[in-house]
């Protein structure tokens, strides 16, 4: 059975678009871009999220090795198109084990990102960038910067701006945030350009950290 769609920044249920308005309704937040059930890793996904993707679908390129791709999340419908964009990937960690990395970008004020990270969000919170930042990565030959995040102890994140959305990376367990040293470039996989028609990221299982951060709650 398909999960019904639920709010973004906190997994409760959300009444959907009446005769009194176009809004998906979350009973604490109020109107809100609906999120979606997760969706699995595989070329047939891929597709389904890059035909509504209205920020960009952001992956690591290349993958650092033995790294693959493990699930999508959206927040948006079908009038909307997708407002908020997360990619899972799972692969190797610095320090042994198994890491786990989400890269969201979206609208301010979606709250996917924050909910995500467990800060109450919708967004990084005022000040986050005050400081010089903490790490950049790279799109189309522009630096992007961005600032680590205080999000406990049971992830690393980093946050930043690029093409009028939020960028976040979430890395788990938290020493998994050494990984960003390797991560000096990122791609939009929306962008068909330079060969990217006949890019094939690799796929894995289901990430548990992406499906079990945004499990729905009751009402």
């Amino acid at each position: 059975m398909k999960a019904d769609p639920s709010c973004p920044r906190c997994g409760h249920a959300v009444h959907p678009p009446s005769v009194w308005t176009s809004a998906w309704h979350c009973p604490l937040h109020g109107p809100v871009a609906p999120l979606q059930p997760v969706r699995r890793p595989g070329a047939e996904s891929l597709e389904l999220v890059l035909s509504a993707a209205q920020v960009p679908v952001w992956v690591p390129w290349p993958l650092p090795s033995g790294w693959v791709i493990t699930g999508f999340a959206e927040a948006g419908d079908e009038r909307s198109g997708s407002l908020a964009v997360a990619v899972a990937l799972s692969g190797p960690a610095p320090l042994g084990g198994v890491g786990e990395l989400l890269i969201v970008a979206e609208d301010p004020g979606i709250g996917l990102g924050a909910r995500l990270a467990g800060l109450e969000g919708p967004d990084p919170g005022d000040g986050f960038d005050s400081g010089p930042p903490h790490d950049h990565v790279r799109h189309d030959g522009h630096e992007i910067a961005l600032w680590s995040v205080d999000a406990g102890k049971e992830c690393a994140v980093y946050v930043g701006e690029a093409m009028a959305s939020w960028m976040w990376f979430l890395l788990a367990p938290s020493d998994t945030g050494l990984m960003m040293c390797e991560l000096s470039t990122v791609r939009d996989l929306r962008d068909r350009r330079d060969g990217g028609a006949a890019l094939e990221p690799p796929f894995g299982a289901l990430s548990p950290f992406l499906d079990g951060r945004l499990r729905p709650m009751n009402p």
